[in-house]
Formats: structure tokens, sequence, C-alpha cells
């Protein structure tokens, strides 16, 4: 499976994928269709930290 870090960071954190797309500004629909391939370092690196802050702004 790709990207399966971004997708266990998800689970883990309790953030959903429309959650992460709205904070992205991007669709959810393209979010998913881009997590079927492997991203870059830099994209994953920016996606941990939006996952970081959703969690944080849940809790």
């Amino acid at each position: 499976m790709k990207n399966k870090d971004i997708r266990e960071a998800l689970k883990v954190n309790g953030v959903k994928h429309w959650e992460l797309a709205d904070y992205l500004g991007i669709h959810e629909n393209t979010f998913v269709r881009r997590l079927r391939k492997e991203l870059p370092d830099t994209e994953k690196q920016r996606i941990f930290e939006a996952i970081k802050k959703l969690s944080k702004e849940e809790k």
C-alpha cells in the first residue's frame, strides 16, 4: 500500500481524510487520488505537520 505512513498517522491521530484535505485547501477526492502514488518526502512532511496541527486542535 502506498503512503502507508500517512494513512497510519491519520488513523492514530483521529484525523479524517476530508479534514486534512480541507486544511490543505484541496478537495477530498484530490487528496485520496494523490495517495495512490508514493508522495515525495517534502510533501509528506507538509502533510505530517498538518496532521499534527489538526490533532492538537481536536483535543
